[in-house]
C-alpha cells in the first residue's frame, strides 16, 4: 500500500495532473488569439481599396502587335477585330500557379468551340512551350509579351487574366484570376449565350 501511495503522490504525476487541467485553458487562449488576429486581418482588408475597374470594359482593344510563340501565331488588335467572332484573350505564364489550375477549364472552353488566344506574359518562349505541352494547349494563337507592355495597356494586374472580346471588337468581360467552372457558369456562359 505504501508503494502505491508513493506512485500517486510523485511530483511527476502532480505535474501531469496540472498540465491536463491547464491544457484546455491554453487551447482557449491560443484559439482566442488566433480569432483576434483573424478579426484584425478582416478589418484591415475590409478598409483596403479595391482595384479600379478595368478601363477597357465597353471599349475597343488598345493598339498592339505581338510576335508569336510559334511561326504565324502572333497577333494584334487588328487580328482580333478581323476575326468577327467572340474571342477570349487569356494572359498566362509558365511560372504562374493559378494558370496551371485554370488550364483544364480553358481546355473545356476550347473543346466547346470558344476561340481562345493566349498572351504569354513576361516569360521565356521555351518555358511557355513546355507549359503548354505539359498542361494542354487550348489556344488557337499564342503571342508573347516578354516586357509586359501590352499587359500594362490592358490594365492587367496579374496573371492569369482573361478578357472576352465580342464580334465587333469590344471588350465585354474581364476576369482577374484563374478561371474556374463556377466562374464560367456564372459569369462567362451568360455572355456567350447572349452573343450567339
Amino acid at each position: 500500500m505504501s508503494r502505491l501511495r508513493a506512485k500517486v503522490d510523485s511530483p511527476l504525476t502532480g505535474w501531469r495532473r496540472r498540465a491536463l487541467l491547464l491544457a484546455p485553458a491554453g487551447l482557449l487562449a491560443i484559439s482566442g488569439s488566433a480569432f483576434w488576429v483573424l478579426l484584425e486581418h478582416l478589418r484591415a482588408t475590409r478598409d483596403a481599396p479595391l482595384p479600379p475597374p478595368n478601363p477597357l470594359l465597353g471599349k475597343r482593344l488598345p493598339a498592339f502587335s505581338l510576335p508569336g510563340l510559334t511561326a504565324n501565331s502572333g497577333f494584334g488588335n487588328t487580328d482580333v477585330d478581323a476575326f468577327r467572332r467572340p474571342v477570349l484573350l487569356n494572359f498566362f505564364a509558365s511560372w504562374c500557379m493559378p494558370c496551371i489550375q485554370e488550364a483544364p477549364v480553358l481546355m473545356q472552353l476550347a473543346q466547346r468551340g470558344l476561340p481562345i488566344w493566349g498572351i504569354d506574359y513576361q516569360d521565356r518562349p521555351d518555358a511557355a512551350a513546355d507549359f503548354l505541352r505539359v498542361h494542354g494547349d487550348p489556344y488557337q494563337r499564342v503571342a508573347c509579351d516578354p516586357p509586359g507592355r501590352v499587359a500594362d495597356d490592358f490594365g492587367v494586374i496579374g496573371v492569369p487574366e482573361s478578357f472576352l472580346v465580342d464580334s465587333s471588337g469590344v471588350v465585354r468581360w474581364r476576369w482577374a484570376g484563374g478561371l474556374s467552372a463556377d466562374v464560367v457558369a456564372r459569369s462567362l456562359d451568360p455572355l456567350l449565350r447572349a452573343a450567339s
